[in-house]
């Protein structure tokens, strides 16, 4: 008797900062139809870049998808789809046509080579947290047991920011 793959509900994170920033989203967006359901999409937020400063602004978006994939199975389709978009390797916080991250997936804490999910990162980044309360404020990080919405708060403060 075969498995049936079960559905699991992933949220990810999307930028872009060359190019045609919102059609660069927007295309990812429809490339992910090709294997996952696209549920939910964030407004695209404009945002100062991060670490390496001299480069254009980037335009950031979440969204959430259900997908059949397993956590290394969806990163690796979507490293293929940033080099169909013609994303190239660079230096870390580098300038990119699309970046495309897991952020969260199905509640689950993944540690693989190459994949850490929740992304490792994600906790004190107002570009990433801000899209995602947009679209789910009350889910959980699996690891500090905070929402999202709670961390977009943490962030700001730090930050400084009003949000």
């Amino acid at each position: 008797m075969a498995l049936v793959p079960r559905r699991a509900t992933a949220y990810l994170g999307l930028g872009s900062n060359l190019g045609d920033r919102q059609g660069n989203l927007r295309e990812a967006l429809r490339r992910l139809e090709e294997f996952a359901r696209v549920r939910r999409i964030s407004s695209f937020h404009e945002t100062e870049p991060e670490g390496y400063k001299d480069q254009p602004r980037f335009l950031n978006a979440a969204c959430e998808v259900e997908t059949l994939l397993p956590p290394s199975e969806l990163l690796s389709r979507l490293k293929e789809l940033e080099r169909e978009m013609g994303r190239t390797e660079g230096f870390r916080n580098s300038p990119r046509v699309i970046d495309v991250d897991i952020l969260l997936y199905d509640g689950e804490t993944v540690r693989e080579p190459g994949l850490e999910v929740p992304h490792p990162r994600m906790a004190g980044r107002h570009f990433v947290l801000a899209p995602l309360a947009e679209i789910a404020p009350e889910v959980r990080h699996p690891v500090s047991g905070k929402t999202v919405a709670e961390l977009l708060a943490e962030a700001a403060s730090r930050a400084g920011d009003h949000v």
